[in-house]
């Protein structure tokens, strides 16, 4: 999760970068742009054309900061400058490309993705700043309370099955599945994983890079892999039928397979593999473990202030307003410490549905996601719902956050 950038850097790096437009080449600027934006524990840097120039935004905390305008003249230069460091063919302009800029260039061990595209003003370029490969979050820091812990614990002791994570892009899931692969990370058993990227480099584990251009895809990769002894087995991301029937099946041959998925919450993901045509049997079998996840910001640290709720936010909260005078919630206040949003740095929220007997039953015998959700409510699933507002109770987050990203959208 995203650390707070320090006070004032949004500014100072504004001022910086202004700076230095009209006195150095688009080489000097593009470096220096990628240097703070590791500083400010950016996950991306968008270059969109407009017709007044080049708008410069970082992604922080999930939300979009405006950084910099740059000239029309300087535009096709910053550009070009940035898709030659990634590699990409910069006389190309019509069609997307993807391009990557290796640690080595950066000299350290970040990695950046890029994926460029026309748009009517000129040619766009969103930097993927992938995560630092030195730094892991533990599963106890992702903020999974004291039961969701000892659930997936239990899950990851078994000796085979799938462990899903699910959600939208942006929502954490690989640093989920990295932490479970941690935990598992020990010398007597042999671990894979299949990326797209590899996001960080993990000693003792042999890790696989995926390969388009070649032919070299999940299936692929994951059919050679099933041939070399695995333990466990982590696949970036099920995208498709194939590689979600080899690695039910996997789940079903004595290998724990941890993967991701995009599925809005853990019920409806058995509608995904259905979708995919697995049969019900294999799903019930094959998975252990759901856990679908979302990140809200947490209110900053340092600039914040107290209230009581208002009727409404009682409403949300399901409080008695009567006993509004009694309850403290808490909410930032905009500074420079916290890019002038009141937030600083992410949580995790999530649901973590464990199968057991009677929910397998259930998909055996064809129950929709909503039965099955209630299902699993009823066991005692606390619901991404619940668990928000015990964050907004706790004074972690904000009911405008947790509206955000649960009622409105990421």
């Amino acid at each position: 999760m995203a650390v707070a950038p320090t006070e004032g850097r949004q500014k100072a790096l504004q001022e910086e970068l202004r700076e230095l437009v009209d006195i150095v080449g688009p080489a000097s600027l593009a470096d220096l742009l990628l240097e703070r934006a590791f500083q400010l524990h950016a996950t991306d840097i968008h270059l969109d054309p407009t017709p007044n120039g080049l708008r410069i935004r970082l992604r922080v905390d999930g939300v979009l900061h405006d950084v910099l305008n740059l000239p029309p003249e300087m535009m096709s230069n910053v550009i070009s400058r940035v898709k030659l460091m990634g590699g990409m063919d910069i006389t190309e302009r019509r069609l997307p490309q993807d391009g990557h800029i290796s640690s080595a260039v950066l000299k350290n061990q970040r990695d950046v993705r890029l994926g460029s595209g026309p748009t009517i003003y000129g040619e766009r370029i969103v930097m993927r700043l992938m995560p630092d490969g030195k730094t892991f979050t533990q599963l106890d820091e992702l903020g999974l309370d004291d039961q969701q812990m000892g659930a997936i614990k239990n899950v990851l002791r078994r000796p085979y099955g799938m462990i899903l994570s699910v959600g939208p892009v942006g929502s954490g899931k690989s640093t989920t599945m990295y932490s479970c692969l941690e935990m598992l990370n020990q010398h007597e058993r042999s671990l894979i994983t299949i990326e797209d990227p590899v996001e960080r480099r993990i000693e003792g584990i042999n890790q696989i890079q995926i390969d388009n251009k070649i032919n070299f895809n999940f299936v692929e990769a994951l059919r050679g892999v099933l041939r070399q002894d695995p333990n466990v087995i982590m696949v970036g991301e099920i995208r498709d039928p194939e590689t979600a029937h080899i690695a039910v099946r996997a789940g079903l041959t004595g290998v724990r397979v941890l993967s991701t998925l995009h599925a809005n919450d853990t019920s409806s993901t058995v509608d995904v593999f259905r979708e995919f045509s697995v049969p019900p049997m294999f799903i019930a079998d094959s998975v252990n473990c759901i856990i679908s996840q979302r990140l809200l910001r947490k209110v900053c640290s340092v600039s914040r202030e107290t209230h009581h709720p208002d009727v409404a936010e009682c409403a949300m909260l399901g409080v008695d307003p009567a006993q509004a005078n009694e309850i403290s919630l808490v909410r930032g206040v905009p500074a420079p410490v916290n890019f002038h949003t009141g937030y600083a740095g992410r949580t995790g929220i999530f649901e973590v549905m464990t199968l057991d007997h009677n929910l397998r039953e259930a998909i055996l015998h064809g129950k929709s996601a909503g039965e099955l959700r209630q299902l699993a409510i009823n066991n005692g699933m606390q619901s991404l719902e619940t668990v928000a507002m015990a964050k907004v109770r706790a004074g972690v987050t904000t009911l405008e956050e947790m509206h955000r990203v649960l009622i409105v959208g990421t």
